[in-house]
């Protein structure tokens, strides 16, 4: 007899010689930008809650008020009975934000992005993606059935190429890319990207996961003031909650209601999610001295860190890498910080590029310019040393 689990084995064996196997482990959220792990209380730099709004009261309020009047959990998908009373205010709310005619709330991120591009292509479609598009979006385009392309980073004289080859042969056309990359912290010239998609008749899709909440105005993010045909988003980074939507016309909503499976077939989100992010939702375009804050320490950090050597990749934002090459070199560093004080979580390929490890540096408005300047003191005792 055959072990029919080898396979599994052989690929955590393989995971763990090349620094790459990951383990679930308990974090407990405490005051602040601080966590109990294993006992031990951490400074952390990894969280995506970047306005606060997770511990916000009003936030908490508002769920706890969806909870008692809604119940548990929503009991159905959307179409069946699932779209309780909830929804509404929100959809309402984010189209208002993005300055769309429509938003349509999802699940999660992953679920919004492995689910859009097969409900906008067929098998004779072609999708047209940024190299360092989220791996999300790059499931979405594998499950297309149709062809896939990637432009280089940022490169919009590449995109103009591919476009000029290959627009001729293909019915429809989706670009497809992030606003503010998650893993780099750089932005998109989303303005760009949307007149070469009305120069070639093609489909926009912008990821705002990183950007809603945090940049443009009132927290708005980057395509608010341009043509971009899908707007997506998540609910669980800066709106403090948890989930995703999607802004665009009301043609391509309804369009979504009806053909989009990871909509159509999967339970809504419980009730008390929807409170939180209709609460985080009245607080973000008020929240502009926090921006300006978020912003200015993650400037600070970005200098602080270069003039010690290290490489921060394209930071713009408010996602400060710190790109140390190796597995092995990112882990290390990780384990000590931890030992300090600091939760900080490497990144490892696939998820990036092999190569290019790195910690990833995720700055709230909740951490102190003296925890910055800690940070700062304990990344440079470790470059002198190493």
């Amino acid at each position: 007899m055959t072990d029919k689990y080898a396979f599994m084995s052989a690929e955590l064996e393989r995971r763990e010689r090349e620094g790459l196997r990951r383990r679930l482990r308990p974090i407990v959220p405490e005051s602040g930008m601080e966590v109990e792990v294993e006992g031990r209380r951490l400074v952390n730099f990894s969280s995506n809650d970047y306005l606060g709004l997770a511990s916000h009261p009003l936030v908490i309020a508002r769920a706890a008020e969806y909870l008692r009047q809604y119940g548990a959990g929503a009991r159905a998908s959307r179409l069946v009975c699932g779209s309780h009373p909830g929804f509404a205010p929100v959809e309402e709310k984010l189209a208002r934000l993005k300055g769309r005619d429509c938003a349509l709330v999802f699940n999660s991120g992953f679920q919004a992005n492995v689910s859009l591009l097969p409900a906008l292509t067929d098998r004779h479609s072609l999708v047209l993606m940024d190299r360092l598009a989220h791996g999300s979006l790059v499931l979405g385009a594998q499950a297309c059935g149709c062809q896939v392309r990637r432009f280089n980073h940022n490169d919009l004289e590449h995109l103009r190429q591919l476009l000029q080859q290959h627009r001729a042969a293909h019915p429809r056309v989706i670009i497809a890319t992030e606003s503010v990359f998650s893993m780099d912290g750089g932005q998109s010239q989303v303005g760009a990207l949307a007149g070469l998609a009305a120069e070639f008749d093609a489909l926009l899709l912008v990821d705002e996961a990183h950007a809603t909440g945090v940049v443009g105005p009132g927290g708005a993010g980057l395509c608010c003031d341009h043509e971009v045909d899908l707007v997506m988003g998540t609910l669980g980074k800066a709106c403090g909650a948890f989930g995703a939507f999607v802004a665009c016309t009301s043609l391509m909503g309804e369009y979504l209601v009806n053909c989009c499976a990871g909509l159509v077939y999967s339970t809504a989100l419980p009730p008390a999610v929807l409170g939180a992010v209709d609460a985080a939702l009245e607080l973000i375009p008020q929240m502009e001295a926090e921006r300006e804050e978020l912003h200015g320490n993650a400037g600070y950090l970005r200098r602080a860190l270069r003039q010690q050597g290290w490489d921060t990749a394209l930071s713009t934002t408010q996602i400060v890498p710190i790109v140390v090459g190796q597995n092995e070199a990112a882990m290390a560093l990780t384990a000590w910080l931890e030992q300090e004080g600091v939760l900080v979580v490497a990144i490892r390929p696939p998820t990036v590029p092999a190569g290019q490890a790195r910690l990833r540096l995720a700055l709230s408005v909740l951490h102190t310019r003296t925890q910055l300047e800690w940070l700062v003191e304990l990344l440079g005792r470790w470059r002198a040393r190493n």
